[in-house]
């Protein structure tokens, strides 16, 4: 009987090719574990970049190659799905990250972001150009668990399994949590963070783990299509699968930080290091929408007016809860953080679409919101004082006045935040907009401009402290940027300009791919 049991058991097949760039990840990861293991502490800092902006390097190329109109598959015995949306949320996930990673390499700033070695930078106050001089990055276990998370990004977006949609989530998550306090002998707010990202997370999880059990109770299966198939095929024990459908449902918006699962976005974000928080909210972020997409889409799509007006509820108030608590913070970190949470609500406009046009809208608003996350958090690295970063955001009055540059790039990110036009926020919120009218949710779109006018208050506020207020004399300086923070600040901006003044061109080549493997 036994052997009868195991003979029926499929034998698995890997396409190795196709899983390459999620391989590459692991691998690279692996390796980095052996650094650290191995090499001296002089050379890990230039093993562990070669092999970070390497196996970036490769698995871009990877996910760029293999898609396409043939780059459709399912593979690992239909337990991840390879099609247009995968591709374009693996490849978005690795330029983010590689971004990240240009600030998690800064070899002149110490793990909380706070002091910038051997950088001349000039002092407030008329003072002779000085040299600020700190350690500088000592924790060089940071690229492992960098790695790791990237990798479990790669499996999360791509996931067409509950089982493998969980093992992607711990994966992505587990060094998160670690990276959120590297602080932590620095100052109590990155133990507080990595804390209670921990508990929470681990919560979330839960939740997922157990409607997917539910789920599985309801439709004998974790594979999506069969998920669907079991769903439209079954019509007994309808609350077995609303409750199933309500526990997933928490545990993938707590990812998100979609409200009122969003309590852990302003401390995590506030207490972890600046480069750490610039890959959560950027990586992640689309990491976790990536997911969203395709358990909702593909696993539950034959109930979407089930669960459609719990979208609708929850897209709302993360739009209003987000934009009106973000009006009260003075600091920057925290005020991105609540920025955060209502652009969350904003893409959850466009997913309540439930329509092809919704998928594009959803993945051209993350790749927009993602750069010019990075660009802002990579700009905050360079606004300090003597005790480190300002993010105190009276601090930074006249600040276009010494620094112009720096002030307008900023300016430019706040504006994209805020949607206005030329902008790639405001191609973003277009898109998100027009389809969910073109789904019917005419309602929620009103109550997202309502949201959309109050954002732009805190984002404009920002603007007028560095242009139109005068400089305090123990203002904060800013210091010369180093070549990887340039690469990142460069890009986050072109990003921002160039899909804001020529949006059709990646607005054709995501509407092609928007359709997900089933």
């Amino acid at each position: 009987m036994i052997q009868t049991v195991l003979n029926s058991i499929p034998t698995p097949s890997f396409e190795y090719a196709l899983l390459s760039p999620i391989l590459i990840m692991f691998f690279a990861a692996c390796l980095g574990v052996l650094v650290e293991a191995f090499v001296s502490i002089e050379k890990r800092r230039f093993a562990h970049l070669i092999i970070v902006f390497t196996s970036l390097l490769f698995a871009f190329f990877a996910v760029a190659l293999q898609s396409g109109p043939n780059g459709r598959a399912l593979v690992a015995n239909g337990t991840v799905a390879l099609d247009g949306p995968g591709w374009i949320l693996q490849g978005t996930i690795l330029l983010v990250a590689t971004l990240s990673a240009l600030l998690f390499a800064e070899s002149k700033v110490d793990p909380l972001g706070d002091a910038f070695a051997s950088r001349a930078s000039t002092l407030p106050g008329g003072e002779e150009e000085k040299t600020v001089t700190k350690l500088g990055w000592t924790q060089t276990e940071i690229w492992p668990l960098f790695l790791f998370s990237i990798c479990g990004m790669l499996l999360f977006v791509t996931a067409n399994d509950l089982l493998v949609l969980f093992v992607a989530l711990e994966v992505m998550s587990l060094p998160l949590y670690l990276l959120a306090g590297l602080a932590r002998r620095r100052r109590l707010l990155s133990q507080e963070a990595s804390l209670k990202y921990f508990i929470l997370g681990a919560l979330a999880s839960a939740i997922l783990l157990f409607g997917s059990a539910l789920t599985y109770a309801y439709t004998g299966s974790l594979e999506f299509g069969q998920i669907s198939n079991g769903i439209s095929s079954a019509n007994n024990s309808p609350g077995l699968l609303t409750a199933a459908i309500a526990l997933v449902a928490v545990g993938m918006l707590f990812k998100v930080g979609a409200v009122p699962f969003h309590q852990w976005v302003p401390d995590v974000y506030m207490g972890s290091p600046t480069p750490v928080t610039s890959f959560m909210a950027g990586a992640v972020k689309v990491a976790a929408f990536g997911g969203l997409l395709r358990v909702f889409y593909v696993a539950f799509g034959a109930l979407v007016w089930d669960w459609r007006p719990l979208i609708w509820v929850v897209a709302g108030l993360t739009m209003v809860v987000g934009s009106v608590i973000a009006l009260a913070q003075s600091d920057f970190k925290r005020m991105l953080a609540y920025s955060s949470i209502s652009n969350g609500g904003f893409i959850l406009v466009g997913f309540s679409a439930t329509n092809r046009p919704a998928i594009a809208a959803v993945l051209i608003y993350l790749i927009a919101y993602a750069f010019a996350t990075v660009g802002a958090f990579a700009l905050l690295t360079l606004i300090r004082e003597q005790a480190g970063e300002s993010s105190t955001l009276i601090r930074w009055k006249g600040l276009g006045k010494k620094s112009p540059l720096v002030a307008a790039l900023m300016s430019l990110f706040m504006l994209s935040f805020a949607g206005i036009p030329l902008t790639s926020g405001f191609t973003a919120k277009f898109g998100v907009f027009t389809a969910a009218i073109s789904g019917g949710a005419t309602a929620l779109v009103l109550v997202g401009v309502l949201a959309s006018v109050i954002a732009a208050v805190f984002y404009v506020r920002v603007i007028i402290l560095m242009f139109f207020s005068d400089p305090i004399p123990d203002g904060p300086f800013v210091v010369v940027p180093s070549v990887f923070t340039t690469i990142a600040i460069t890009s986050s901006a072109l990003v921002t300009i160039i899909l804001g003044l020529f949006p059709q061109l990646i607005i054709d080549l995501i509407s092609s791919a928007s359709v997900f493997l089933r």
